[in-house]
C-alpha cells in the first residue's frame, strides 16, 4: 500500500500573519476554513510540492515556532536564495557540513558556501517564519538510485527543467554537431541524461 506524506502542520501564534508570509512566497492558498470563532485551518503548497502545509488556530498542540528541520528541495540552491530574499524571506547564506553527509542541528558545523563539489545533496540554507519555525533547502539534481520510478520522472517548474536542459547540454558539449548542421539526436540524448541523472543511474557521456 501506497503511503505519500499529504500535510505537515506547523504552529503558529498568529494565523494571519503566517498565511500572509507563505502566500507571500508564492504558496499556493488551497483552504482557509474557519468552523467557529475557535478552529481555524490554513492550507498552503510550495510550489511544485506533492505535500501541503497546514496551520492555523487549534490544529496543533505544540507551541508556535517549534517545528524545526522541516527541508524543501531545489534545483538550483543559489537561485532559489535569490528568490527568497526578493520576496523577504530572510535567507542564510547558502552552506554545507563540515561533516559533509546532512547537516548538523542549529548552526553547528556550517560550513559557508555550497558544497566545494556541487554535489547533489550537499548544498543547503535556511530561514524562519514570523514564529520562528526552521526551513532548511537542500539542493538536489541527482537522486540516489531507487528513490524514483523511472517510468514517472517529472518535473516541477518550467525553471527547474530549463536548469536540468543546461546541465545535459554541458555533459553532452562534446557531441555538438558541426557549425551548421543539424543534430538530429539531440533529443534523444537530453531525454535520456534527465531520465537517469533524476533516478540516480549513471549518466551517459
Amino acid at each position: 500500500m501506497d503511503m505519500k506524506l499529504e500535510v505537515v502542520v506547523v504552529p503558529v501564534a498568529d494565523v494571519d500573519r503566517a498565511k500572509a508570509f507563505y502566500t507571500g512566497l508564492g504558496w499556493r492558498l488551497d483552504a482557509d476554513v474557519r468552523a467557529d470563532a475557535d478552529f481555524r485551518v490554513v492550507q498552503v503548497t510550495p510550489p511544485g510540492s506533492p505535500a501541503s502545509v497546514i496551520f492555523g488556530k487549534a490544529v496543533t498542540s505544540q507551541a508556535p515556532g517549534s517545528a524545526q528541520g522541516l527541508h524543501l528541495i531545489v534545483g538550483d540552491i543559489e537561485a532559489a536564495r535569490d528568490e527568497l530574499k526578493r520576496l523577504g524571506a530572510d535567507p542564510s547564506e547558502v552552506f554545507h557540513d563540515a561533516g559533509g553527509v546532512f547537516h548538523h542541528a542549529g548552526v553547528a558545523g556550517r560550513v559557508p558556501g555550497a558544497d566545494p563539489e556541487r554535489r547533489s545533496y550537499g548544498s543547503f540554507l535556511s530561514f524562519s517564519d514570523p514564529d520562528g519555525n526552521g526551513w532548511v533547502l537542500q539542493e538536489v539534481t541527482t537522486r540516489l538510485p531507487g528513490r524514483i520510478d523511472p517510468s514517472a520522472t517529472v518535473f516541477a517548474s518550467a525553471e527547474d527543467l530549463a536548469a536540468a536542459l543546461r546541465r545535459a547540454q554541458a555533459a553532452h558539449a562534446g557531441h555538438q554537431a558541426p557549425a551548421g548542421a543539424q543534430d538530429a539526436n539531440w533529443p534523444d540524448r537530453y531525454a535520456e541524461f534527465l531520465v537517469r541523472e533524476q533516478t540516480g543511474t549513471d549518466t551517459p557521456k
